[in-house]
């Protein structure tokens, strides 16, 4: 009997403690998302100030040739960049998790870069894009098994939405991808080099 209530207590103490790594975990993921998701909406947003200002069509038409369709399709990135942080926004109060320390200033750094790579360029633009989707895929493919190897039953909910934002993120990166996002870095690497040549 002493045998069978000493186990029952270890048990119940073991359950405790793997409850409170299990909470920690998910703090810190939707911490880092929201963080994310936020920094993605702050992007979009920097480059739709400039796409829809005028101020490309003005001084720089010979960059952007295609202005309008650039600014639809990062316009619809957007509005999925804003519905997945609103689902983070929810998480965090859902499991009450507090917003980084950082966010003013990620959020004005990523509002900047979102503006600065639009006045150079669709294709700077369209490479900032392919940049950072990367980045969060790899972000989310690493949550995922991370939450995989703790327990895919218990994490399944979570599980399942990090997949959908992850093909989401997946399908931006392709969508810079196929507008000429990796062209930027050609182009550089090829300046860089004639740089050094003539140097």
């Amino acid at each position: 009997m002493r045998y069978s209530l000493i186990r029952l207590a270890q048990q119940q103490l073991n359950q405790t403690q793997l409850n409170s790594i299990r909470k920690k975990l998910i703090e810190k993921i939707v911490r880092v998302d929201h963080a994310g998701e936020l920094g993605a909406d702050r992007i979009y947003a920097g480059q739709m100030a400039v796409l829809s200002s005028g101020f490309i069509e003005v001084f720089l038409t010979s960059a952007f040739d295609t202005e309008t369709s650039t600014s639809s399709v990062v316009q619809h990135m957007w509005d999925q960049e804003r519905e997945h942080l609103r689902i983070m926004e929810r998480l965090l109060h859902k499991h009450d998790v507090a917003h980084s320390i950082f966010s003013p200033v990620f959020s004005t750094f990523a509002y900047a870069l979102g503006a600065g790579t639009a006045l150079l360029g669709e294709k700077s633009a369209m490479a900032c894009t392919v940049a950072v989707e990367e980045l969060i895929t790899q972000h989310y493919n690493n949550q995922i098994r991370e939450l995989s190897e703790d327990d895919p039953e218990v994490h399944s909910d979570l599980i399942k939405l990090l997949k959908r934002l992850r093909d989401e993120e997946d399908e931006h990166r392709q969508t810079g991808v196929d507008h000429n996002g990796r062209e930027v870095c050609k182009c550089s690497i090829a300046v860089s080099s004639s740089a050094l040549k003539i140097a």
